[in-house]
């Protein structure tokens, strides 16, 4: 045997070699994935809570009963039911590091509490305001001090008018004419009768009582208890008729004028009970009631004003104060309740989280009704005992969108590419066992290799060249064949 046979013989057995693992390779990997498991044993079922055995929305973490006796049912990782879009299930250890809680919608009555600034302002049906109806001059001021006290019938200034003085005059001749001719000259008497009345009118007219008409000089009085809140004039100055001298309130009543955000108002009722405190009076809440209700709403400040009455015996509550109001009511009926911190607001949708089961979280759309102090009430969306996540709501909430998110984008790309690596015609193929040259190696290449010449001696040059040995293989049945 020629040393060109044995070479072509060793090629022939390491070609089979290769052509017989290959094969055994590919039966390995087309075989079932199965086949293993077998063998191994069966792993032991998780339990992830039990559930009431009556189907009622009520779990537990550890084996109990029902008040009925009945065992609570197992349900296992395996039987869980399907998490709807954008559950969230975490593990207890997860849900105690981020410090969720979670609370039970109540049913119950709601306060509505309005929180809101007040100005106090005086009672404007308790103002005076002094403005004789004739023509004078003050000749005495007796409240002469703005903010000035003073009682009911305490007087307040004293005037000269002479229309005041020529009206009196004629009174007093008129009334002594007619004494003197009831009895000589009775249709004079009844003409002097008539003039004196005339006369009486007009003093009555202006104001003038009946103690007041042989006075000369006139004294206008105090009409209530009350506080001198504008002084216009001094002693000695003159005014018109109707002219205002003096501007009395009474501040044992005043008002608060509350600015109330119209979002708020409907929920505001006449006689509803209120309350008023100040930082200026400390400890001091004053009490009163909703007397009116502006209806219109003011465009600058988007406010509605509402009107409290309030008493005020000691005159502590002064007009210009600033303070805070509570308008408080309570509800009609009870209604379901959850906390505010249980709400999650976007602008254009509120939702809760429902906890469905230990460590499984589920976003719910809701409709919100009134708000009274931390709770708010709820229209739709959850059930009386149903769990609401009331911390750590947010964080919940961003893993939900997140999830939602990342399932729709591995739904969208499952279209596109396949979803098993066995579909691929090549996947059971080596690289290595694909190229049947891969155990042959290449003879180094000459440090430096002349150029080469025209003629026969480049073929030569060709035929000697160790840069293609890989090829020598399939030269070697054409060698053998000249050697016969």
């Amino acid at each position: 045997m020629t040393r060109v046979q044995t070479l072509s013989l060793a090629i022939g057995v390491a070609l089979a070699a290769l052509a017989v693992g290959w094969m055994a390779g590919r039966a390995t990997n087309n075989s079932p994935a199965a086949g293993t498991s077998v063998d191994a044993p069966a792993a032991e079922r998780k339990v992830l809570y039990y559930r009431n055995p009556m189907g009622l929305p009520d779990t537990s973490p550890v084996p109990k009963k029902d008040p009925m006796g009945m065992d609570y049912v197992p349900v296992y990782a395996g039987d869980a039911p399907p998490a709807a879009p954008g559950t969230v299930v975490m593990p207890p250890d997860k849900v105690q590091a981020l410090g969720v809680r979670t609370e039970a919608v109540t049913r119950g009555a709601l306060a509505t509490t309005v929180r809101t600034s007040g100005t106090v302002e005086v009672d404007e049906t308790r103002q005076y305001a002094i403005a004789p109806r004739f023509e004078g001059w003050v000749e005495r001021l007796y409240a002469n001090q703005t903010g000035m006290r003073v009682g009911a019938g305490q007087p307040l200034l004293s005037v000269y008018s002479p229309q005041l003085a020529a009206a009196q005059q004629e009174y007093r001749l008129a009334d002594e004419t007619a004494r003197r001719l009831a009895e000589s000259d009775p249709a004079s008497a009844a003409s002097m009768v008539r003039l004196r009345d005339a006369a009486r009118t007009r003093l009555r007219n202006w104001e003038i009582s009946d103690s007041q008409l042989g006075k000369t000089a006139l004294v206008l009085t105090a009409p209530a208890d009350a506080v001198v809140i504008e002084k216009p004039v001094v002693q000695g100055a003159r005014f018109e008729p109707g002219e205002t001298i003096l501007r009395l309130a009474d501040l044992s009543t005043v008002w608060v004028i509350a600015k109330v955000p119209a979002a708020q108002a409907s929920e505001i009722r006449v006689g509803q009970p209120a309350r008023f405190e100040t930082v200026a009076l400390p400890g001091q809440v004053t009490e009163g009631e909703v007397t009116f209700v502006q209806p219109v709403v003011d465009a600058q400040t988007r406010t509605v004003d509402v009107r409290i009455a309030l008493p005020n015996p000691d005159g502590d509550l002064r007009p210009g104060l600033y303070g805070t109001v509570l308008l408080e009511e309570r509800g009609a009926g009870p209604v379901l309740t959850v906390p505010r911190s249980a709400v999650l607001d976007s602008g254009t949708r509120q939702m809760v989280l429902i906890e469905t089961g230990p460590g499984r979280f589920a976003p719910r759309d809701v409709t919100l009704g009134r708000r009274g102090g931390d709770r708010i009430e709820v229209l739709d969306g959850v059930a009386e005992g149903e769990q609401v996540v009331v911390s750590a709501n947010f964080l919940i909430d961003a893993e939900s969108n997140l999830q939602s998110a990342l399932e729709g984008l591995a739904g969208h790309a499952g279209h596109g590419s396949p979803s098993d690596a066995s579909e691929d015609p090549h996947a059971g193929h080596d690289e290595a066992t694909a190229d049947p040259h891969a155990g042959h190696t290449m003879p180094a290449a000459p440090e430096s290799t002349p150029p080469p010449d025209s003629g026969n001696g480049a073929h030569d040059d060709h035929d000697g060249q160790g840069d293609h040995g890989a090829v020598s293989d399939h030269d070697a049945p054409v060698t053998d064949h000249e050697g016969h």
